[in-house]
């Protein structure tokens, strides 16, 4: 980049250190001078390291009653919300969008590049699914939730017309970007912490699944799976809603351990046989964690884990949500070999330097096009003028 311009990351909320957050810290992390802005900060002391100190600038929506425990309820204001951060003082906007980051508004003189996560996915492809998990499927509260998200759909693709450049987190992303934005997105993956995961050649004998415990993780599959399958074992890390019920379900092959340290969570991944993973996401970083270990991944063949699992090479493949495409695989699985060694090198394919890399890339590149096309509007001969009021 011929000069560094002054960026600021804008980020829906910070309430946890869950996947998108760690996009976040990376994006800080490659830009050190960018000032950070959310609709809400309520990191736990233990997460601020991701901060790197910066003060974070939140939204009105900080202060109002019960924001800290329920400012998801306040989801009618956000759109308005982020619109009130005033950035007029940066020349680049990078917004880390998975609901109204997006929205942000900008000068015809800044660059907006928008990292998506996703669109907002309970606005659009899991509209339904989202009011029958919820319970809203009738009533007064039914109307009012269909209501704020059809407000929600016309403002989402409103604003979607306020990005310069959009990057997906995958091709599955890009392509709904496209569908729902009806717009090209570059595409960098999410970075992962390669090193951290501990390579171990020789596994043990037992299936791993890991996830938070909600439904569409469809971890309930998995055990259903295992329930066909009595001379194999599963090991279930994870808390959730679902816990309790699967607890009843569960059989003597199956062990439910609840939630567990990062420590022993590493430690199963590096000595399982083979890392379960039944959700649709949009990536999914906890199979590119497995692959680190050296372990090989048995994925639903949707989404991003088709991005991120070559199939016969570091795992395989099932088509269906259903305990018997799940059983089906694992036999499928265990007639083939699979080499820890080349699974780990496909795993440092997303790691952190390579993320940080191919982002600061995009932006001076983005960057340096969007100041020619800026000056060249800018900067016009006096012939030219005369010729255009003509």
């Amino acid at each position: 980049m011929s000069s560094t311009p002054k960026l600021a990351v804008v980020h829906e909320w910070l309430d946890s250190f869950a996947g998108s957050e760690k996009v976040v810290e990376q994006i800080l992390c490659s830009f050190p001078q960018a000032d950070l802005y959310a609709l809400v900060d309520f990191l736990a002391a233990k997460d601020r390291g991701m901060l790197a100190g910066r003060e974070v600038r939140t939204s009105f929506i900080q202060k109002l009653p019960l924001a800290r425990r329920h400012f998801r309820n306040y989801l009618p204001l956000m759109p308005l919300a982020v619109e009130q951060f005033d950035l007029a003082d940066y020349e680049v906007i990078l917004s880390s969008n998975h609901a109204v980051a997006k929205g942000v508004l900008t000068r015809n003189d800044q660059l907006h590049i928008s990292y998506v996560h996703t669109p907002i996915r309970y606005a659009w492809d899991l509209h339904h699914q989202y009011l029958r998990e919820s319970k809203l499927t009738w009533g007064l509260r039914s109307i009012i939730a269909r209501l704020t998200l059809h407000y929600l759909r016309l403002w989402d693709r409103a604003s979607a017309d306020r990005v310069d450049v959009f990057v997906a987190n995958s091709r599955y992303v890009a392509a709904r970007i496209e569908k729902t934005y009806r717009r090209d997105a570059q595409v960098i993956y999410p970075p992962v912490d390669v090193d951290r995961f501990t390579f171990q050649e020789r596994k043990e004998d037992f299936y791993l699944a890991a996830s938070r415990l909600v439904p569409y993780k469809r971890v309930d599959v998995i055990v259903e799976a295992f329930r066909l399958m009595p001379s194999r074992k599963l090991v279930v890390i994870g808390d959730g809603p679902q816990l309790s019920r699967l607890k009843k379900r569960a059989t003597a092959n199956i062990e439910l351990m609840g939630y567990q340290d990062n420590a022993t969570l590493q430690s199963h991944m590096a000595s399982a046989r083979a890392f379960v993973f039944a959700a649709d996401e949009d990536f999914g970083i906890m199979p590119v964690e497995a692959q680190a270990c050296g372990t090989p991944v048995i994925a639903l063949g949707r989404g991003g884990a088709k991005e991120s699992v070559v199939a016969g090479q570091t795992g395989c493949f099932f088509d269906s949500q259903t305990p018997e495409a799940i059983v089906s695989a694992v036999e499928h699985f265990e007639s083939e070999s699979f080499d820890p060694y080349l699974i780990r090198a496909h795993a440092e394919r997303f790691s952190i330097p390579r993320f940080r890399r191919e982002l600061k890339e995009l932006v001076s590149r983005e960057y340096e096009q969007f100041r020619a096309r800026w000056n060249g509007l800018s900067v016009i001969a006096p012939e030219q003028e005369q010729a255009a009021r003509a």
